[in-house]
């Protein structure tokens, strides 16, 4: 591990405007410490956290300090901390999900609808076919064809249709290589499969043929994309996702237009 002095930066006690500046507890900055070392890769997602004893000798800390730091990153959901346990805590590198829930209580206090969800995700995911069809390598279009002809028939013939089609859209915006989109995406994505996965059950239970044949649809607006892909054209990938989306909102939307945003854990 680094000097023990890279946690323990000076702190002016007056800003340039004559405020008051707080100085950090010791336990902030160990905790700031063990989250840059994430972020770094010094830790990486699955490891444990050095035990206890050691941690404390490094940065000559007590035990109730060195636990308040680990409780400031389980908070950030950054480690996972199993009471009992003898391993300690372990390293939990976050997804989308950390955001969508914040973001949810956000746009319920707003009034905001799903179709204000997914028109943001209109928004997004052209974007990121156009990136990819641009970037992307033949290894990432094979691996979205291999969902075409693997994953996603295969979840709809045990009625697991909808979220196999989400992984579809969320990885496609993922392997744009942009992160900022992907982790838009994927928050809109959790929001929005929070609030449409009755819909789109309940839809299917009633209309098996209807079923079928929006599958078929899907399947072929899929492999047309990949087409475009494959031959770098960035508009014309764009112009199509567009497409796709707006004829998916119709489908899974139709008669639920109003339906609000609630707290996804409600």
């Amino acid at each position: 591990m680094t000097d023990d002095a890279a946690i323990a930066p000076v702190f002016e006690q007056r800003s340039p405007s004559g405020r008051a500046i707080r100085t950090p507890k010791t336990a902030e900055l160990v905790a700031l410490k063990l989250r840059s070392m994430i972020v770094d890769g010094e830790l990486k997602d699955g490891d444990h956290l050095p035990h206890e004893a050691e941690l404390m000798e490094h940065f000559a800390v007590s035990r109730p300090t060195l636990r308040e730091a680990v409780r400031v990153l389980e908070s950030e959901r950054l480690v996972e901390v199993r009471r009992g346990s003898r391993s300690g805590a372990r390293v939990c590198v976050p997804g989308p999900e950390v955001v969508a829930r914040p973001a949810s209580l956000l746009l319920e206090l707003s009034g905001a609808t799903v179709v204000d969800v997914f028109a943001a995700r209109e928004a997004i995911e052209p974007a990121a076919a156009r990136i990819l069809a641009e970037t992307g390598s033949t290894e990432d279009f094979d691996e979205l064809e291999r969902l075409i002809d693997e994953e996603v028939p295969a979840a709809f013939a045990v009625g697991d249709f909808g979220p196999a089609a989400a992984r579809f859209h969320l990885r496609m915006v993922q392997l744009s290589g942009n992160a900022t989109l992907a982790l838009i995406g994927g928050m809109l994505q959790e929001i929005f499969e929070r609030h449409s996965g009755n819909i789109a059950r309940e839809s299917a239970m009633s209309n098996a043929e209807a079923a079928q044949q929006r599958y078929r649809l899907f399947i072929r607006s899929l492999r047309k994309l990949i087409k475009l892909l494959r031959e770098r054209d960035g508009d014309g990938a764009s112009t199509h996702w567009s497409k796709h989306m707006k004829a998916a909102q119709a489908m899974l939307l139709a008669g639920n237009e109003n339906t609000q945003v609630r707290d996804i854990l409600n």
